[in-house]
C-alpha cells in the first residue's frame, strides 16, 4: 500500500483522469466527466439572479446589486484568508494541515460569533471564481489534505465554479463544506440532482 505522501504529490497542471486510480477519488471528479458537474455550477450561477441559495431567501439580484441580501455578497466571493490550517480536528488537519478559504460575510449572523471581523465586518478581499480556483490548487500543491470551505453556504455558486475550473486544472483533494448551518434544503436538493431534474425556479 502506497504511502499516504504519495497520494498527496499531485502536480498542479495535470487532469483528473492523469491522476493515480486506485485511491479516493471525490465525486466531483466523476460529476465533471459526466458533464453533470458544470451543470450544476451553471445552475446555481442562475440562481444568483433571484437568489435562493440560502434559507433567507432574498430573492435580490445579487449579480448586480448586495442591497437587501442579507450575506452582503454580491456575483463575487469575498475571501478573507486561505491557507493550512492546523487547528482544526485531528482528522481534517493530519500532518499537513486543512486547506482552508474562509469566506467573510454570513447568512446566519450569530451576534456571538468568534469570526466577527470576517462574519460581519466582512474583512477580505472580492475574488474571482478563478483566483478561488488558483487557491484550491495552491493549497494542493502545498499538501493539504483537503480543500476546507469555510462558511460557503452564501457562497455555493462561486466554490460550485471554482472547483468546476480547478478540477479540470488537476484538483483532486476532498471537499469539507464548513457550513455555518444556514443552507436552503430545496436549493441543496437542487445541486445535488442530476442535470437531467428540472430545479425549481
Amino acid at each position: 500500500m502506497k504511502s499516504a505522501m504519495a497520494v498527496m504529490q499531485v502536480a498542479v497542471g495535470a487532469t483528473a483522469d492523469s491522476q493515480p486510480r486506485g485511491f479516493f477519488e471525490p465525486t466531483y471528479l466523476r460529476l465533471l466527466r459526466s458533464g453533470d458537474f458544470t451543470e450544476r455550477a451553471r445552475s446555481a450561477r442562475r440562481h444568483l439572479k433571484y437568489c435562493d441559495l440560502c434559507a433567507r431567501y432574498c430573492r435580490v439580484d445579487r449579480r448586480h446589486s448586495i442591497r437587501g441580501a442579507v450575506c452582503r455578497t454580491g456575483e463575487r466571493a469575498v475571501v478573507y484568508s486561505a491557507g493550512p490550517h492546523h487547528g482544526e480536528e485531528d482528522c481534517l488537519r493530519g500532518s499537513r494541515g486543512s486547506g482552508t478559504i474562509f469566506f467573510s460575510w454570513c447568512n446566519l449572523r450569530c451576534v456571538y460569533c468568534q469570526n466577527w471581523e470576517i462574519a460581519w465586518r466582512g474583512d477580505g478581499e472580492e475574488t474571482s471564481d478563478e483566483q478561488i480556483a488558483e487557491t484550491m490548487l495552491r493549497l494542493q500543491a502545498l499538501g493539504c489534505h483537503n480543500i476546507n470551505l469555510v462558511t460557503p453556504s452564501h457562497v455555493v455558486a462561486q466554490t460550485l465554479a471554482a472547483v468546476n475550473i480547478a478540477a479540470r486544472q488537476g484538483l483532486r483533494l476532498p471537499l469539507v463544506y464548513n457550513t455555518s448551518g444556514y443552507d436552503s434544503m430545496g436549493r441543496s436538493r437542487c445541486l445535488t440532482a442530476s442535470s437531467t431534474s428540472t430545479c425549481p425556479t
